[in-house]
C-alpha cells in the first residue's frame, strides 16, 4: 500500500474516531433505552423483521433486473455481503461497488453487465428515496396525521408508494418533471449551502443518469421503479411500526421526513453506515414530528436494531456462503465505476 494511501486511510480513521466522539451522547442515549425494548411485544419485531426482508427483496430484484441475471442467488449473497461491508468499513459506500462486482463476476455475472447493472440500480434506488420528501410536502401543509389504527397507516403507505410510482414513471417519459425536479432540489441546496460553490447542473445531472438506466433496464425499467418504490415504502413502514410498537402516532408526513432525513445521514461516510449520524438525527426530527423524548429513542432503537444491525450477520454468513460456492479468484476491474456512494443503503 502505497504512502498515499496509508496517509488517507490514516485521516479516514482519525476523521471517523473524532465523529463517535462527537456522537457519543446520542448514541448512549439511544443504546441506554436497551432494557426498555422488554415493553414492546415480539409480534411487532416479527412484523419490522418481514417488512426489512420484504425491503431486501424489492432490492435483490431490481440488481437482479439490471445485471440480466439468471440466478438468484449471486445476487442475494452479493447484495447482503456489500451491504453489510458498507455497515462495518468506515467510508465503506466508497468501495462497496468494487466489492459487490467482484462478487458478482465470481459468480459468472459477465464483467460490463455487473458493473452497469450496479451503477443503474444504484441510480434507481437513490433516485425514489430523494422523491420522497417531495411527496410529503402536501400531507405536512395539510397538517395530515396518523391515525391511531393500523389501517391507515397502511393505507398511508399505499399511498406513498402509488405517488411514488406515479412521479417516477412520468420522470422516465417525459424531460419536464425530472427537470423540475433537478432545478427545485439545486435551488434549496444553493439555499442551504450559501458558503459552497452554487450548483448549476443538477437536472442535466438527473437527465443523463435516467438515461444510463433506461439503457441498462430496457423495457423493463417499470418492474425496477415499482421495486425501488416497495424497498422504500417497506422500509418506512418499518419505521411506523416501531412507533406503534411504543405506542406513538405521530403526523405521518413528518414521519416521512425524518425516514428520509435519516437515510440521508445514513450515506455519510465519516462513520460507518452512518453510526451516531442517524441515531441523532431520527431521534431529533421523530422528536419535531411530536413523538415524545422516550417513545422517539425507544423507537429508533428498535428501529436500527432491525434494519440496521441485524443485516450485519446475515451480510457475514452470506459472504461466507459465496466464497464457499465461487472462491476468492481476482477479478479484472471494472471498465468504469461500478457504483455511486448511495447505493449500498439498501
Amino acid at each position: 500500500m502505497s504512502a498515499g494511501a496509508l496517509t488517507r486511510r490514516g485521516l479516514l480513521l482519525a476523521v471517523t474516531g473524532i465523529s463517535l466522539y462527537l456522537l457519543a451522547p446520542a448514541l448512549i442515549g439511544v443504546f441506554g433505552a436497551f432494557d426498555e425494548l422488554d415493553e414492546i411485544s415480539p409480534l411487532w419485531f416479527v412484523a419490522m423483521v418481514a417488512l426489512q426482508v420484504g425491503s431486501f427483496a424489492c432490492m435483490w430484484g431490481i440488481l437482479r433486473l439490471a445485471v440480466r441475471a439468471r440466478q438468484w442467488g449471486p445476487v442475494i449473497l452479493s447484495q447482503l455481503a456489500a451491504n453489510s461491508f458498507a455497515r462495518v468499513v468506515p467510508g465503506g459506500p466508497a468501495t462497496v461497488g468494487a466489492v459487490q462486482y467482484a462478487m458478482l463476476v465470481r459468480a459468472g455475472v459477465p464483467s460490463a453487465a455487473a458493473a452497469s447493472g450496479i451503477t443503474a440500480s444504484a441510480l434507481v434506488v437513490f433516485a425514489t428515496l430523494l422523491a420522497l420528501p417531495l411527496l410529503a410536502l402536501p400531507a405536512i401543509l395539510t397538517g395530515v396525521a396518523v391515525d391511531p389504527t393500523l389501517t391507515k397507516a397502511a393505507l398511508a403507505g399505499a399511498v406513498v408508494f402509488v405517488l411514488m410510482v406515479v412521479v417516477g414513471a412520468a420522470s422516465v417519459i417525459w424531460d419536464r418533471p425530472l427537470d423540475l425536479i433537478g432545478r427545485s432540489a439545486q435551488a434549496l441546496l444553493n439555499r442551504l449551502r450559501p458558503n459552497h460553490e452554487p450548483l448549476t447542473a443538477l437536472p442535466e445531472r438527473l437527465l443523463r443518469e435516467r438515461d444510463i438506466v433506461i439503457g441498462v433496464l430496457g423495457r423493463q425499467w417499470w418492474e425496477a421503479l415499482l421495486l425501488a418504490a416497495g424497498r422504500w415504502v417497506l422500509d418506512y413502514l418499518t419505521l411506523i411500526a416501531a412507533l406503534y410498537a411504543v405506542g406513538a402516532t405521530p403526523r405521518v408526513s413528518l414521519v416521512l421526513l425524518a425516514f428520509c432525513a435519516a437515510q440521508l445521514l445514513g450515506n455519510l461516510p465519516l462513520t460507518p453506515g452512518g453510526v451516531g449520524f442517524v441515531e441523532a438525527g431520527l431521534t431529533g426530527t421523530l422528536a419535531l414530528a411530536g413523538v415524545g423524548p422516550g417513545a422517539a429513542v425507544v423507537s429508533t432503537l428498535a428501529y436500527r436494531l432491525v434494519s440496521f444491525w441485524l443485516p450485519i450477520p446475515a451480510g457475514a454468513v452470506a459472504a461466507v456462503i459465496h466464497r464457499r460456492r465461487y472462491g476468492t479468484a481476482e477479478v479484472e476491474p471494472p471498465p468504469k465505476p461500478a457504483v455511486a456512494p448511495t447505493q449500498i443503503r439498501s
